[in-house]
């Protein structure tokens, strides 16, 4: 194994462990700053004295993030006044190993039928299990190498 994929693999174990831990979170209707103030008691115009902004601007950043409109600054901001941590990730919904294995088998589905069409032509077309296993193993060599075009739509 080679740097390249040792470093590939610590990436994959570090976003897999993110998400066993942040899989099952999701936004609360009122979004995150507004939960986290009324949990804490606060009023806006408290989170507001608190940053030296107006009453209003903290109300409009609860609303840009429920409208998805916020910026990652505006969220550390208000978040650091409450005395809280922003945290910001990108969770896969399955594993990313899962997900490479499926782009894997794409490619490999569909370089397979292509050949197995032109083979179709000249009549030695292969049966669906000669299929299935080329398309099989072609996975498994595509997951293992990742050539460049590896996530190329086609």
């Amino acid at each position: 194994m080679n740097v390249k994929d040792t470093a590939r693999r610590q990436y994959l174990r570090l976003v897999d462990n993110a998400a066993k831990q942040l899989r099952s979170l999701r936004m609360p209707a009122n979004g995150w700053l507004v939960t986290v103030r009324k949990a804490l008691g606060m009023s806006g115009a408290e989170v507001a004295a608190r940053m030296g902004v107006s009453r209003n601007a903290i109300y409009q950043a609860e609303r840009n993030e429920r409208d998805q409109a916020i910026t990652i600054a505006q969220m550390e901001k208000v978040a650091a006044a409450m005395g809280c941590r922003f945290v910001y990730a990108v969770v896969p919904e399955k594993s990313l190993e899962d997900v490479i294995r499926a782009q894997a088998f794409k490619k490999a589905e569909a370089r397979i039928r292509r050949v197995s069409a032109h083979m179709s032509l000249e009549q030695q077309s292969l049966t669906k299990a000669q299929t299935d296993e080329r398309i099989a193993m072609l996975a498994q060599e595509l997951v293992r190498d990742m050539p460049p075009d590896f996530w190329e739509v086609k």
